[in-house]
């Protein structure tokens, strides 16, 4: 199955140079909002884990894992039964969830954390479809899971978003079970951060909405460079690793 729902008509050097720099925007705006919301609740990424209690964090990545695979075998159903909305609109529908889930303090928030995994993951796969992208096909699937792998928006490493770009499982048996279990103990200290930003009640309400608003705008924009790359890496012929160290080296220099 091709992965490409339609073909793009070719694309010129001075094309591919336009696409390249707009996913390096894309790749700027990923985390802007983030640290001023650190900065609003107190203290830094480490410091949020911290506050939660210890039996919470110590089972995030077992939860999340759970999570995970609840959201992967619904994905298909979801799709089927709800439209994919705006990107904007996506991010309304997740600051929602957040308010909800913030509003009764630490019960609420562990309530939201299926919800807000299966909606984060059909937003990454949305913009998959965005690009041209057959969602359907098992290598998309995985590459939208390994989106949400990437480093989360209050992560240090500038390049913690597109290191994983260029690594994509084998899609063997037992490739799945892989991917998930490689990617949910990563994922659970990501969303332990949100977890904790909202845990107190009703200051949680508006926590929950700001930190699901910019997780969601996160996660947008990773999956627009992700999926950004492997589309032009289809179209013009060029390797997926070459395109993105020409990624890279434009963010280096700016």
């Amino acid at each position: 199955m091709s992965e490409i729902l339609a073909p793009a008509p070719p694309l010129s050097a001075a094309d591919v140079e336009r696409e390249i720099e707009a996913l390096a925007g894309y790749h700027r705006a990923s985390s802007g909002a983030a640290m001023r919301f650190l900065n609003s609740v107190g203290g830094g990424a480490e410091t949020l884990l911290a506050r939660l209690p210890a039996p919470v964090r110590n089972n995030l990545g077992t939860a999340t894992e759970a999570a995970l695979w609840l959201a992967v075998r619904n994905l298909s159903h979801s799709r089927r039964v709800l439209p994919s909305p705006s990107p904007r609109v996506a991010r309304l529908i997740g600051a929602a969830l957040g308010a909800a889930g913030g509003a009764t303090g630490l019960p609420g928030t562990l309530a939201e954390l299926p919800v807000t995994t299966a909606f984060l993951l059909r937003t990454i796969q949305d913009e998959a479809a965005r690009q041209g992208f057959d969602v359907n096909s098992e290598s998309v699937l995985f590459d939208t899971i390994q989106v949400f792998g990437a480093g989360g928006p209050f992560a240090d490493d500038d390049g913690s978003d597109t290191g994983f770009l260029a690594a994509r499982l084998s899609l063997t048996s037992g490739g799945m079970q892989k991917l998930v279990a490689q990617v949910a103990p990563k994922l659970g200290v990501v969303l332990g951060q949100k977890l904790a930003a909202q845990a107190v009640p009703v200051l949680g309400g508006a926590a929950g909405a700001s930190a699901n608003y910019i997780f969601a705008g996160y996660y947008q924009n990773v999956a627009r460079v992700h999926f950004g790359l492997r589309r032009l890496a289809l179209e013009t012929g060029q390797s997926e690793a070459e395109l993105q160290q020409r990624l890279q080296r434009l963010l280096e220099n700016r």
